[in-house]
């Protein structure tokens, strides 16, 4: 991978880490649903008409939209909304991998490679000692939801696997930009039903919480999973997935920097014990796959001097 596309996948990061911060600042003067509601709104508004819709069936695009789309965002927004500490948001949400596993076995019947039960034992161990030791320091709704998003997150991934299983090759931005089709109703009606006497205009019309929604929409979602796409269309995705794992870095960095966010000792430890969880499931695989190159490349070797 050249500077350049590495220099990008680092903007990319770098943008969805401060995403959590953005979020903070946009439930403070919208409530979750709405936010979630113009979001995807604007997504769409602005790329459905540049953006090609991606050749697969409405149902699957239904299903990524409501899973990826309305429950994981419903879920952390209101989350955040309740108290949960953006930075520390970020870290758990990234249980989604551990839940990926696990959905995948239950639902497709894929097994578990050694890294990656490895990697499911350790990162649930983190996950553990922030829900069981470190949750005293936050709001345990808050903790709960983000959870729930992360699971919903990891749905989202296994229904893009069955996709491709079905013989389906669906572009990233395509997915992105015409699944967010399916979130804006059940986000406004949702909006309407239990959020229409909490919303004040003057708080939700300032600079702040409208800089909230183009950020979400224009920034973290046109912008990132735009250039993400290309990246995948360059490299091999090996190359290109390790560099999400720096997300929670940038959201715990720039929330520490905003909002003075600190970690206690537990949130902290199970942050880097879960996250050490997703590196050894992410990496792992192709560590061996670089042990077994270099073990064929020097029994070539041997086998030429013979």
């Amino acid at each position: 991978m050249k500077w350049r596309d590495r220099l990008t996948a680092l903007a990319i990061v770098a943008v969805w880490g401060f995403n959590f911060v953005v979020i903070k600042w946009g439930v403070s003067g919208i409530p979750p649903f709405l936010l979630g509601g113009l979001r995807f709104s604007a997504v769409v508004a602005l790329a459905m008409f540049f953006v090609r819709r991606p050749a697969i069936p409405w149902r699957w695009l239904a299903m990524y939209g409501l899973s990826v789309g309305f429950f994981q965002f419903a879920c952390l927004f209101t989350a955040i909304r309740v108290g949960m500490p953006p930075g520390l948001a970020s870290i758990v949400q990234q249980s989604q991998a551990l839940f990926t596993l696990l959905i995948a076995l239950l639902w497709q019947k894929e097994r578990f490679s050694g890294w990656q039960l490895a990697g499911l034992l350790i990162g649930g161990s983190g996950l553990w000692l922030i829900g069981g030791m470190g949750v005293a320091d936050i709001p345990l709704l808050g903790f709960a939801l983000t959870l729930l998003g992360a699971f919903a997150w990891a749905l989202s991934n296994v229904v893009v696997r069955a996709i491709v299983r079905a013989g389906y090759q669906p572009d990233v931005m395509g997915m992105i930009v015409w699944s967010g089709l399916f979130p804006i109703a059940p986000f406004f009606l949702v909006a309407a039903l239990i959020e229409a006497d909490r919303i004040v205009w003057a708080e939700a019309l300032t600079a702040k919480s409208l800089f909230s929604v183009g950020y979400l929409a224009v920034i973290s979602t046109l912008f990132g999973y735009g250039q993400w796409s290309r990246l995948l269309s360059r490299h091999p995705a090996n190359q290109v997935a390790p560099y999400a794992l720096l997300v929670p870095f940038f959201a715990v960095l720039s929330s520490r920097l905003v909002f003075g966010e600190r970690l206690s000792f537990w949130q902290l430890t199970g942050g880097t014990v879960l996250l050490f969880g997703l590196a050894i499931n992410v990496l792992g695989p192709r560590l061996s796959a670089l042990r077994r190159a270099a073990r064929e490349g020097g029994g070539s070797a041997a086998l030429g001097r013979e």
